[in-house]
């Protein structure tokens, strides 16, 4: 199984920690958000991943440089449009990687390895996206409508009364999923706004034909790190783990 992780951006909300690295290299205790990422994706049985980098892409080789190895290969795609497009543009970017199964995971979620295995588990489908519950959403939550397991919508202004969860940032393609996914890239990227948009709104016109699925894995830790309060809560959460 491959992952892509799409770690292109500054990850500018948390300036100025983000200067002169990307967000993804910010320590979180011992390790770089990209090493915990790295780590637990090695363990969960992942063989083989691509990185999208962007911003400061010498020192994000370097960096990968040390985490390939024969058994667990890693790989930077460079995305020389970082500065101008959402992540829509890294995923196309990466398309040539997607011509088998693979997970896509984003390059600011945090995620403990028992997510990744229940994910990698669930039961088979073409697309999969990775879901948790809470008891309210905010503006800048990348929100979901599901119904029975099948996800009818993601986005960031759903209506809040239809909404019944929120897409971690983690989602696996198998069987049909990765050509599914990959059309509806590039039939994006061919519009005005292809380059302005998030990759989920290609999921969210996929889930409008029904191959998208939820794993719910609330209970489990993970986080999103946008924010300063976010990286605090990312450290107390990995302290909680005891790893290092």
């Amino acid at each position: 199984m491959k992952a892509i992780l799409l770690s292109a951006g500054q990850g500018s909300r948390l300036a100025p920690l983000t200067a002169d690295r990307p967000k993804c290299l910010l320590a979180v205790g011992p390790k770089t958000l990209i090493d915990w990422q790295l780590d637990t994706l090695k363990v969960c049985g992942i063989d083989e991943v691509a990185v999208v980098i962007g911003f400061q892409a010498d020192m994000m080789e370097q960096h990968l440089a040390r985490h390939d190895a024969p058994g667990f290969r890693v790989r930077p795609i460079f995305n020389p449009f970082y500065k101008v497009a959402d992540n829509l543009g890294s995923c196309w970017m990466a398309r040539q990687e997607m011509a088998s199964d693979f997970l896509i995971v984003n390059g600011d979620t945090l995620f403990e390895a028992a997510i990744a295995r229940k994910v990698l588990a669930c039961p088979a489908a073409p697309i999969t996206i990775t879901i948790d519950r809470k008891p309210a959403y905010d503006e800048d939550d990348m929100k979901i409508v599901e119904e029975d397991g099948t996800l009818k919508a993601v986005g960031k202004k759903l209506p809040l009364e239809a909404v019944n969860g929120e897409s971690i940032g983690m989602l696996l393609f198998r069987g049909k999923g990765p050509k599914l996914f990959v059309d509806t890239v590039e039939a994006m990227m061919r519009t005005a706004d292809g380059a302005k948009v998030w990759y989920l709104q290609a999921i969210d016109r996929l889930a409008r034909t029904g191959v998208v699925r939820t794993c719910l894995i609330h209970g489990l830790r993970w986080g999103e790190v946008d924010f300063p309060p976010d990286l605090d809560r990312a450290r107390a959460m990995v302290a909680a783990w005891g790893e290092g």
